[in-house]
């Protein structure tokens, strides 16, 4: 389903009825990602997954992108679902979008999740953020396409103990990357900078990490 308006939104998938709860992909991944949690959650909410510019089945868009864009973004998905406040679930790049909603719209959130996340890459130096980027970037300037790397970065990602299934997703999901927008995305979020004000978050906050995600 689309959620496109006159300003950037997005498409995304629902189910269930009650308070929302959006899910967040991450750097190379869509809405698709969170199909299964959808199910599960819409027994007692409205579950909704977005893909966010430039991802998934969402448009493509002109200019440079500010990382900040991104919670702005979801600020306006929610009015577009009427909800005054939502539970918000974020993986690795889609956690950082959550912090940045909930430091820039702190009343927009009744929740917050934070799923194998960081809150930025100033602990690398000049030099190593300059290699993250050039080592993602290279080789589809240079002409190869999402789905040809996709395999290969696929492994370095499941955890040993990934099943077939799993790692196929992994590979599917980063296929349907939008290859000027993934860029775009890498530049914006190495270069972000780190997140300091996470002590005045005030809403119920869940961490998940572990060895084996």
């Amino acid at each position: 389903m689309s959620a496109w308006s006159t300003i950037m939104i997005g498409t995304f998938d629902e189910m269930g009825k009650g308070d929302l709860v959006l899910f967040l992909h991450g750097i190379g991944g869509n809405k698709r990602n969170w199909h299964d949690n959808l199910s599960a959650f819409a027994h007692e909410f409205r579950a909704v997954a977005l893909d966010a510019r430039g991802y998934g089945e969402s448009e493509d868009y002109e200019g440079d992108l500010q990382f900040l864009d991104f919670a702005h973004d979801i600020c306006r998905v929610l009015d577009f679902f009427g909800a005054s406040r939502a539970h918000i679930v974020g993986l690795s790049m889609g956690g950082q979008i959550a912090m940045d909603l909930a430091e820039l719209y702190p009343d927009r959130l009744l929740t917050l999740t934070l799923c194998d996340t960081l809150i930025g890459f100033s602990h690398l130096t000049a030099d190593q953020r300059i290699e993250f980027v050039r080592i993602r970037k290279e080789p589809l300037i240079n002409g190869k396409e999402p789905k040809d790397i996709a395999p290969v970065v696929a492994r370095t990602l499941a955890s040993r103990h990934a099943s077939g299934e799993a790692v196929e997703k992994l590979v599917d999901s980063m296929s349907r990357l939008h290859k000027e927008s993934y860029i775009k995305t890498i530049e914006a979020a190495v270069n972000f900078g780190m997140r300091k004000n996470l002590n005045k978050i005030r809403v119920p906050t869940h961490l998940m990490c572990g060895a084996e995600d």
